[in-house]
């Protein structure tokens, strides 16, 4: 438990650093918006090729962790999806609202899950969450462009999908690094340092738009909505994401990423997308809010069950 502490400690420190930055040196919600905007598009987008570029896959088990991350999406997704009306009825929800459900539930706070990784396992967690990267992000941007498009206000057909799709950085970025990694596609090394460096300062940035974006109003009055998500996306996900795991015969630091992976609260970057799409954005501020806070106890919660296994 001491070193699961000393990995999580040092995240929401710099994220309880950003919190106190927004209040007393950089007020303004432009300066925020803008450096949000600079790691949507250009710091976050490097860390991802860099990441899955340089990462030597020879001993990722990357087929079980795969099955068991997307897996566990496939399950809970596809759970929101059949009961998306009696949900909405029960929850006071429409179509935005849902989609912010949708969003809380299955997304994954990249910035936060690559420093516990990293601090837990070293370069073998950053190997296997490189792998839960270009899995996970992909696959749950896919899917929350589609259901924006279905339910969100701005509504959407084949053709809006496509554009966002298209138009998301992450999406792309992910896809240069698995051409880079599984073609060997030789990349001058000066860029790839150029673009490490913007990757880097990616973790600590990200982590500190995160603590700014928390809404500590919204801890008055939280929806039943956002509970659902944070059981969901805290507890029920990661559950469903080692359970699948273990009988894959994950184990060690791959079945240790997987949970961290599952585990971590839902992803700013979402926020960004409703606000795009026609979501509820200020409902999904206050899921984010809500469940960053409550993963400084139970992802220390669910790390040390999994050590146990």
């Amino acid at each position: 438990m001491a070193n699961v502490l000393a990995a999580l400690v040092p995240v929401f420190l710099i994220i309880a650093l950003g919190i106190a930055l927004k209040r007393f040196l950089l007020p303004e919600a432009s300066h925020w918006i803008a450096l949000e905007r600079l790691t949507y598009f250009v710091l976050f987008p490097a860390l991802l090729v860099v990441s899955i570029a340089r990462t030597d896959l020879g001993g990722v088990a990357v087929v079980e962790v795969t099955v068991a991350l997307l897996g566990a999406i496939a399950i809970i997704g596809s759970a929101l999806m059949l009961a998306r009306r009696p949900l909405s009825r029960a929850l006071g929800l429409d179509g935005p609202g849902f989609t912010s459900v949708f969003q809380g539930a299955l997304r994954w706070n990249t910035y936060i899950g690559l420093a516990v990784s990293g601090g837990l396992a070293g370069p073998a967690g950053l190997a296997v969450a490189a792998v839960a990267i270009a899995v996970i992000i992909p696959t749950v941007n896919a899917l929350s462009v589609i259901v924006l498009a279905r339910h969100g206000t701005a509504g959407g057909d084949a053709r809006l999908i496509l554009m966002q799709l298209a138009r998301n950085p992450f999406i792309w970025s992910c896809a240069a690094g698995i051409l880079i990694n599984a073609l060997h596609v030789p990349v001058p090394a000066v860029l790839m340092s150029f673009a490490d460096i913007l990757g880097r300062a990616s973790l600590a940035l990200g982590l500190l738009v995160v603590g700014a974006g928390l809404r500590l109003d919204d801890l008055r009055r939280p929806r039943m909505a956002t509970w659902l998500t944070c059981v969901l996306k805290l507890g029920a996900l990661p559950a469903l994401a080692v359970a699948i795991g273990v009988a894959c015969g994950l184990s060690g630091v791959d079945l240790l990423v997987v949970a961290i992976a599952s585990a971590v609260p839902s992803a700013p970057n979402g926020y960004v997308l409703a606000r795009q799409m026609g979501g509820d954005a200020p409902l999904l501020a206050q899921m984010l809010t809500i469940q960053t806070i409550l993963a400084a106890v139970t992802l220390p919660l669910v790390i040390a069950a999994v050590s146990m296994l």
